[in-house]
């Protein structure tokens, strides 16, 4: 009975496979699910055409996975092409210079970023103290701490 159902409707189960994966693939955006949706879309042109289920299903199968491996890489490396090459967040001030804006007092103290940020700062590994108004270049981002080097120490 349930078999005589999906054979003479599986044209419905086609379409709420293709609806299904559609709507998933709108949440995801990762083009798995556009590809399943479209080797369903296989499964249902198999079935008007009047092929049995097994091969319907087959069909949507084969077809499903050969668009994964495909067309899947393809898509992604089209889409991440105009991606925006510019650094950001805590990237962006690697390599940023600044000035000490209080003589540094063992390992910690403050400088301000060229971009107007003033950050808790360590000294990178330099046993020469930093006097207010020294330039410095920040060598990486440790938490909440900019760490610094003397610029001309980090330029050579």
């Amino acid at each position: 009975m349930l078999l005589d159902f999906l054979v003479s409707y599986s044209w419905i189960v086609w379409l709420a496979l293709i609806l299904l994966f559609g709507i998933i693939e709108l949440t995801t955006l990762e083009f798995t699910f556009l590809m399943l949706s479209v080797g369903s879309l296989g499964g249902l042109v198999s079935g008007l055409l009047g092929l049995p289920w097994p091969a319907q299903i087959i069909i949507a199968g084969i077809l499903s996975v050969l668009l994964i491996f495909a067309l899947r890489p393809a898509l992604l490396r089209v889409l991440k092409r105009g991606g925006d090459p510019a650094r950001s967040n805590v990237d962006a001030l690697l390599g940023a210079t600044g000035i000490v804006t209080n003589d540094f007092s063992g390992s910690a103290s403050h400088v301000k970023l060229l971009n107007g940020e003033t950050w808790t700062a360590r000294l990178s590994g330099s046993d020469r103290p930093l006097v207010e108004g020294e330039q410095v270049v920040v060598t990486a981002i440790e938490g909440a701490t900019a760490v610094v080097a003397p610029a001309e120490r980090a330029v050579s």
